[in-house]
């Protein structure tokens, strides 16, 4: 029964993660006010009463995109310093880190990018989450997952036909997560590709088409991610 911290418990995806692993007494959710990724004396004091092993770090500033145009000191402060925050504490203290980050690194020029592909974000979000890597990379014990989900049911009334991705629901990272927590290095995560409409259909009957714009350059028509390596290990 190693110890685990998970940091952004409050968030969507860490809310379905209690409900399916609320059993496990060894995993801890502190509130951003006792663990605050962008203060690093509060968080070493909590790690040094605690005494984890492992540390899921799902706290980031993500919705409204716009956001990380708008305000880029939050944007840098939570997603790259506070990830590097955790990273330096981790390397201190001996915890291994798994780092949730995201699909919008790749270019989405081609689809189907393998993890040792080149990156290049589309977005200031996609920056910031590149931003946490480049710190977490410089951990051995760590692993970073590139993962592409969404909320059920599915958010809108409508979904785009020509656009191709990697969709899974939070539910479907929480049941399997812990087959990937002894892993280590960049794992992509989601599920098989499909336009987001194929998608949305299978729970929503009555979901709209909708044909995207080539010329939208912050949803690009094929962020398909090369899922082979999470396949094996389920």
């Amino acid at each position: 029964m190693k110890k685990i911290v998970f940091t952004g418990g409050s968030g969507k995806f860490g809310e379905i993660f209690k409900k399916f692993h609320a059993n496990k007494k060894n995993i801890y959710f502190p509130s951003s006010k006792i663990f605050n990724i962008t203060n690093l004396k509060k968080m070493e004091r909590f790690i040094r009463r605690i005494k984890p092993k492992f540390i899921i770090h799902t706290a980031a500033v993500s919705r409204p995109m716009k956001l990380h145009e708008k305000n880029i000191q939050k944007s840098i402060n939570t997603n790259i310093i506070g990830t590097s925050n955790l990273v330096n504490l981790c390397q201190k203290y001996k915890i291994k880190l798994i780092y949730f980050s995201t699909n919008y690194i790749y270019p989405f020029k081609k689809g189907s990018y393998k993890e040792d592909h080149p990156i290049l974000p589309i977005n200031n979000y996609a920056w910031s989450k590149l931003g946490g890597e480049c710190a977490v990379q410089m951990l051995n014990n760590s692993l970073i997952l590139r993962i592409c989900m969404t909320e059920k049911p599915f958010l809108y009334n409508y979904a785009y036909t020509n656009l191709k991705t990697n969709f899974m629901f939070h539910e479907d990272l929480a049941k399997v997560f812990f087959k990937l927590i002894n892993k280590k290095g960049v794992i992509n995560v989601g599920g098989p590709t499909q336009s987001v409409y194929n998608f949305a259909k299978k729970n929503n009957k009555k979901i709209k088409k909708k044909v995207l714009k080539k010329t939208n350059r912050n949803l690009p028509l094929n962020s398909t991610m090369n899922i082979r390596k999470f396949k094996k290990i389920l």
